[in-house]
């Protein structure tokens, strides 16, 4: 039997959902936390955090 790919939903940023992520990376909060907090996947919030020259969870 075939396996069932999981359907992509894709969310739009909010200036609210900006705001968090970079809130969250001033509070260096792990990129796990946050991912569970805004329903968002790692890479996504990696993918954003990139394009706005922020970084993201812990720094070494």
């Amino acid at each position: 039997m075939a396996k069932k790919k999981k359907k992509t939903v894709r969310r739009e940023w909010t200036r609210d959902d900006i705001k968090d992520l970079k809130a969250h990376s001033k509070a260096r909060t792990p990129v796990v936390k946050i991912a569970k907090m805004t329903k968002r996947t790692e890479g996504s919030l990696r993918q954003k955090a990139l394009y706005l020259g922020i970084g993201l969870g812990h720094q070494r």
